[in-house]
Protein backbone atom coordinates (compact mmCIF):
# COMPACT_ATOMS: atom_id res chain seq x y z
CA UNK A 1 0.00 0.00 0.00
CA UNK A 2 2.77 2.39 0.88
CA UNK A 3 4.47 1.48 -2.39
CA UNK A 4 1.26 2.28 -4.30
CA UNK A 5 0.91 5.68 -2.57
CA UNK A 6 4.53 6.55 -3.34
CA UNK A 7 4.06 5.74 -7.02
CA UNK A 8 0.85 7.82 -7.17
CA UNK A 9 2.61 10.79 -5.56
CA UNK A 10 5.47 10.58 -8.05
CA UNK A 11 3.00 10.61 -10.96
CA UNK A 12 1.25 13.73 -9.57
CA UNK A 13 4.59 15.56 -9.12
CA UNK A 14 5.71 14.68 -12.66
CA UNK A 15 2.43 15.97 -14.05
CA UNK A 16 2.94 19.22 -12.15
CA UNK A 17 6.42 19.68 -13.61
CA UNK A 18 5.17 19.03 -17.16
CA UNK A 19 2.30 21.45 -16.64
CA UNK A 20 4.72 24.17 -15.48
CA UNK A 21 6.97 23.79 -18.61
CA UNK A 22 3.95 23.90 -20.85
CA UNK A 23 2.69 27.18 -19.39
CA UNK A 24 6.10 28.83 -19.71
CA UNK A 25 6.08 28.38 -23.50
CA UNK A 26 2.48 29.36 -24.12
CA UNK A 27 1.87 32.97 -25.29
CA UNK A 28 -0.10 35.03 -22.87
CA UNK A 29 -3.50 36.21 -24.03
CA UNK A 30 -3.37 39.99 -24.55
CA UNK A 31 -5.29 42.05 -22.04
CA UNK A 32 -8.30 43.66 -23.69
CA UNK A 33 -7.37 47.11 -24.99
CA UNK A 34 -3.62 46.47 -24.70
CA UNK A 35 -1.59 47.51 -27.79
CA UNK A 36 0.33 44.56 -29.17
CA UNK A 37 0.74 45.45 -32.84
CA UNK A 38 3.63 47.35 -34.42
CA UNK A 39 1.18 50.13 -35.22
CA UNK A 40 0.24 50.36 -31.54
CA UNK A 41 3.88 50.60 -30.50
CA UNK A 42 4.41 53.34 -33.09
CA UNK A 43 1.46 55.28 -31.72
CA UNK A 44 2.86 55.05 -28.20
CA UNK A 45 6.27 56.27 -29.46
CA UNK A 46 4.67 59.27 -31.14
CA UNK A 47 2.65 60.15 -28.07
CA UNK A 48 5.79 60.14 -25.91
CA UNK A 49 7.96 61.99 -28.46
CA UNK A 50 10.13 64.77 -27.10
CA UNK A 51 12.40 65.34 -30.11
CA UNK A 52 11.85 65.61 -33.84
CA UNK A 53 15.00 64.84 -35.86
CA UNK A 54 14.95 66.39 -39.32
CA UNK A 55 17.47 65.14 -41.88
CA UNK A 56 18.50 67.80 -44.39
CA UNK A 57 21.17 68.80 -46.88
CA UNK A 58 23.08 71.62 -45.18
CA UNK A 59 24.10 73.07 -48.53
CA UNK A 60 20.69 73.46 -50.13
CA UNK A 61 19.58 77.08 -49.82
CA UNK A 62 16.99 78.45 -49.33
CA UNK A 63 15.50 75.24 -47.87
CA UNK A 64 18.34 74.34 -45.50
CA UNK A 65 21.86 75.73 -45.18
CA UNK A 66 24.40 77.27 -42.81
CA UNK A 67 24.32 81.06 -42.53
CA UNK A 68 27.22 83.45 -41.92
CA UNK A 69 26.82 82.93 -38.17
CA UNK A 70 27.28 79.19 -38.45
CA UNK A 71 23.60 78.49 -37.75
CA UNK A 72 21.46 76.06 -39.74
CA UNK A 73 18.60 78.04 -41.25
CA UNK A 74 16.20 77.85 -44.19
CA UNK A 75 12.57 77.70 -45.24
CA UNK A 76 12.05 74.02 -44.43
CA UNK A 77 13.80 74.34 -41.08
CA UNK A 78 11.59 77.31 -40.19
CA UNK A 79 8.51 75.23 -40.96
CA UNK A 80 9.89 72.33 -38.91
CA UNK A 81 10.61 74.63 -35.97
CA UNK A 82 7.01 75.87 -35.92
CA UNK A 83 5.71 72.29 -36.09
CA UNK A 84 7.91 71.38 -33.12
CA UNK A 85 6.88 74.44 -31.11
CA UNK A 86 3.22 73.53 -31.50
CA UNK A 87 3.76 69.90 -30.49
CA UNK A 88 6.15 70.53 -27.60
CA UNK A 89 9.05 68.84 -29.36
CA UNK A 90 12.70 69.83 -29.53
CA UNK A 91 13.80 70.29 -33.14
CA UNK A 92 17.06 68.49 -33.90
CA UNK A 93 18.55 69.70 -37.19
CA UNK A 94 20.58 66.79 -38.53
CA UNK A 95 22.74 67.49 -41.62
CA UNK A 96 23.07 64.38 -43.76
CA UNK A 97 24.98 63.20 -46.79
CA UNK A 98 22.25 63.23 -49.42
CA UNK A 99 23.39 59.91 -50.86
CA UNK A 100 22.91 58.34 -47.40
CA UNK A 101 19.43 59.72 -46.78
CA UNK A 102 17.68 56.34 -47.05
CA UNK A 103 20.09 54.65 -44.66
CA UNK A 104 19.66 57.48 -42.15
CA UNK A 105 15.87 57.27 -42.36
CA UNK A 106 15.54 53.50 -42.25
CA UNK A 107 17.99 53.16 -39.35
CA UNK A 108 16.01 55.64 -37.25
CA UNK A 109 18.86 58.18 -37.11
CA UNK A 110 16.38 60.76 -38.44
CA UNK A 111 12.60 60.98 -38.25
CA UNK A 112 12.08 62.43 -41.70
CA UNK A 113 13.74 63.94 -44.76
CA UNK A 114 12.63 67.57 -44.95
CA UNK A 115 14.72 69.60 -47.34
CA UNK A 116 13.32 70.30 -50.77
CA UNK A 117 12.68 66.55 -51.10
CA UNK A 118 11.03 65.51 -54.35
CA UNK A 119 8.08 63.14 -53.96
CA UNK A 120 7.42 62.84 -57.71
CA UNK A 121 8.39 59.34 -58.80
CA UNK A 122 9.13 58.26 -55.22
CA UNK A 123 5.56 57.88 -53.96
CA UNK A 124 5.94 54.14 -53.28
CA UNK A 125 9.28 54.44 -51.48
CA UNK A 126 8.33 56.72 -48.56
CA UNK A 127 5.31 57.83 -46.60
CA UNK A 128 4.92 61.41 -47.76
CA UNK A 129 3.17 64.46 -46.40
CA UNK A 130 0.97 66.47 -48.74
CA UNK A 131 3.08 68.38 -51.28
CA UNK A 132 3.84 71.93 -50.20
CA UNK A 133 6.00 73.31 -53.06
CA UNK A 134 5.61 73.06 -56.83
CA UNK A 135 9.15 72.89 -58.15
CA UNK A 136 10.87 72.86 -61.52
CA UNK A 137 14.32 71.64 -62.50
CA UNK A 138 16.14 74.24 -64.59
CA UNK A 139 19.52 74.88 -66.15
CA UNK A 140 21.80 77.66 -64.95
CA UNK A 141 24.71 79.02 -67.00
CA UNK A 142 27.14 81.92 -66.75
CA UNK A 143 25.65 85.29 -67.68
CA UNK A 144 27.94 85.69 -70.70
CA UNK A 145 27.52 82.08 -71.90
CA UNK A 146 26.42 81.46 -75.50
CA UNK A 147 23.98 78.80 -74.23
CA UNK A 148 20.44 80.13 -74.72
CA UNK A 149 18.29 77.00 -74.97
CA UNK A 150 18.43 73.34 -73.97
CA UNK A 151 19.50 72.46 -77.51
CA UNK A 152 22.63 74.57 -77.01
CA UNK A 153 23.74 72.16 -74.26
CA UNK A 154 24.80 69.61 -76.87
CA UNK A 155 28.52 68.97 -76.53
CA UNK A 156 28.66 70.82 -73.19
CA UNK A 157 29.69 69.65 -69.72
CA UNK A 158 26.69 69.68 -67.38
CA UNK A 159 26.86 69.09 -63.62
CA UNK A 160 24.26 68.25 -61.00
CA UNK A 161 24.09 66.96 -57.43
CA UNK A 162 24.54 63.24 -56.82
CA UNK A 163 21.26 61.61 -55.83
CA UNK A 164 19.24 64.65 -56.92
CA UNK A 165 15.94 64.73 -58.76
CA UNK A 166 17.75 66.53 -61.60
CA UNK A 167 20.06 63.53 -61.99
CA UNK A 168 17.06 61.20 -61.98
CA UNK A 169 15.30 63.28 -64.63
CA UNK A 170 18.35 63.05 -66.89
CA UNK A 171 19.18 59.38 -66.37
CA UNK A 172 16.08 57.43 -65.34
CA UNK A 173 14.76 55.32 -68.22
CA UNK A 174 11.23 55.63 -66.83
CA UNK A 175 11.35 59.40 -67.26
CA UNK A 176 10.81 61.41 -70.44
CA UNK A 177 12.71 60.04 -73.44
CA UNK A 178 13.36 63.63 -74.46
CA UNK A 179 15.38 64.17 -71.28
CA UNK A 180 17.41 61.02 -71.91
CA UNK A 181 18.17 62.20 -75.43
CA UNK A 182 19.16 65.60 -74.08
CA UNK A 183 21.56 64.02 -71.58
CA UNK A 184 23.02 61.86 -74.31
CA UNK A 185 23.86 65.01 -76.24
CA UNK A 186 26.07 66.38 -73.43
CA UNK A 187 29.82 66.02 -73.65
CA UNK A 188 29.44 64.65 -70.11
CA UNK A 189 27.08 64.72 -67.14
CA UNK A 190 29.09 65.24 -63.96
CA UNK A 191 28.01 64.68 -60.36
CA UNK A 192 29.12 66.57 -57.25
CA UNK A 193 28.23 66.17 -53.58
CA UNK A 194 26.37 69.49 -53.27
CA UNK A 195 25.17 72.42 -55.34
CA UNK A 196 27.55 74.92 -53.76
CA UNK A 197 30.36 72.94 -55.37
CA UNK A 198 28.46 72.91 -58.67
CA UNK A 199 28.14 76.69 -58.70
CA UNK A 200 31.82 77.11 -57.88
CA UNK A 201 32.70 74.82 -60.77
CA UNK A 202 30.43 76.79 -63.11
CA UNK A 203 31.91 80.10 -62.03
CA UNK A 204 35.45 78.80 -62.53
CA UNK A 205 34.64 77.47 -66.01
CA UNK A 206 35.10 73.78 -65.18
CA UNK A 207 31.54 73.07 -66.37
CA UNK A 208 29.18 74.79 -68.79
CA UNK A 209 25.82 74.42 -67.03
CA UNK A 210 24.10 73.16 -63.89
CA UNK A 211 20.85 71.16 -63.74
CA UNK A 212 19.30 72.32 -60.46
CA UNK A 213 16.01 72.86 -58.62
CA UNK A 214 14.56 76.29 -59.33
CA UNK A 215 14.48 77.30 -55.66
CA UNK A 216 18.24 76.80 -55.35
CA UNK A 217 18.75 78.53 -58.69
CA UNK A 218 16.73 81.53 -57.57
CA UNK A 219 18.73 81.76 -54.36
CA UNK A 220 22.01 81.88 -56.29
CA UNK A 221 20.68 84.33 -58.88
CA UNK A 222 19.38 86.62 -56.15
CA UNK A 223 22.68 86.44 -54.27
CA UNK A 224 24.90 86.77 -57.35
CA UNK A 225 22.61 87.75 -60.19
CA UNK A 226 25.36 89.30 -62.30
CA UNK A 227 27.25 86.01 -62.45
CA UNK A 228 24.59 83.49 -63.47
CA UNK A 229 21.37 83.30 -65.44
CA UNK A 230 18.66 80.68 -65.84
CA UNK A 231 17.45 79.16 -69.10
CA UNK A 232 13.76 79.81 -69.65
CA UNK A 233 12.70 76.27 -70.54
CA UNK A 234 12.67 73.89 -67.54
CA UNK A 235 13.97 70.35 -67.66
CA UNK A 236 10.98 69.00 -65.72
CA UNK A 237 8.48 69.84 -62.99
CA UNK A 238 7.93 68.13 -59.65
CA UNK A 239 6.61 68.60 -56.11
CA UNK A 240 8.30 68.74 -52.73
CA UNK A 241 6.97 66.91 -49.66
CA UNK A 242 8.25 65.65 -46.31
CA UNK A 243 9.46 62.06 -46.54
CA UNK A 244 8.90 59.66 -43.63
CA UNK A 245 9.88 56.02 -43.37
CA UNK A 246 7.49 53.90 -45.40
CA UNK A 247 4.56 52.97 -43.18
CA UNK A 248 5.10 55.65 -40.54
CA UNK A 249 1.68 57.20 -41.03
CA UNK A 250 1.30 58.07 -37.34
CA UNK A 251 4.08 60.67 -37.32
CA UNK A 252 3.25 61.87 -40.85
CA UNK A 253 -0.37 62.52 -39.87
CA UNK A 254 0.61 64.49 -36.78
CA UNK A 255 3.04 66.69 -38.70
CA UNK A 256 0.55 67.16 -41.55
CA UNK A 257 -2.23 68.15 -39.16
CA UNK A 258 0.07 70.78 -37.63
CA UNK A 259 1.02 72.15 -41.06
CA UNK A 260 -2.66 72.38 -41.94
CA UNK A 261 -3.26 74.40 -38.78
CA UNK A 262 -0.40 76.71 -39.77
CA UNK A 263 -2.00 77.23 -43.19
CA UNK A 264 -5.38 78.03 -41.67
CA UNK A 265 -4.12 80.56 -39.14
CA UNK A 266 -1.77 82.27 -41.62
CA UNK A 267 1.53 81.23 -40.03
CA UNK A 268 2.55 79.20 -43.07
CA UNK A 269 2.20 82.23 -45.36
CA UNK A 270 4.12 84.39 -42.86
CA UNK A 271 7.07 82.01 -43.06
CA UNK A 272 6.80 81.90 -46.87
CA UNK A 273 6.90 85.71 -46.99
CA UNK A 274 10.36 85.65 -45.42
CA UNK A 275 11.61 83.94 -48.59
CA UNK A 276 9.76 85.95 -51.24
CA UNK A 277 13.12 87.13 -52.64
CA UNK A 278 13.59 83.56 -53.89
CA UNK A 279 10.08 83.34 -55.42
CA UNK A 280 8.92 80.76 -52.89
CA UNK A 281 5.65 82.70 -52.58
CA UNK A 282 4.98 81.74 -56.21
CA UNK A 283 5.92 78.09 -55.68
CA UNK A 284 4.09 76.96 -52.52
CA UNK A 285 1.02 74.84 -53.13
CA UNK A 286 -0.13 73.69 -49.67
CA UNK A 287 -3.58 75.06 -49.00
CA UNK A 288 -3.93 76.45 -52.53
Amino acid sequence: MKKFLAIAAAIVMAAGVMSGCSSSTTEETPVEGEETTEEGAEGEETAERTQFIVGFDAEYPPYGYMDENGEYVGFDLDLAQEVCDRNGWELVKQPIDWNSKDMELNSGSIDCIWNGFTMTGREDEYTFSDPYVDNSIVFVVLTDSDIQTKDDLAGKVVVTQAGSSALTALTNEEDNDENLALAASFASLEQVADYNTAFMELESGLVDAIAVDIGVAQYQLTSRGDTFRQLEEPLSTEQYAIGFKLGNTELRDQVQATLNEMVEDGTFDEIVANYSDYNLDQMVCLGK
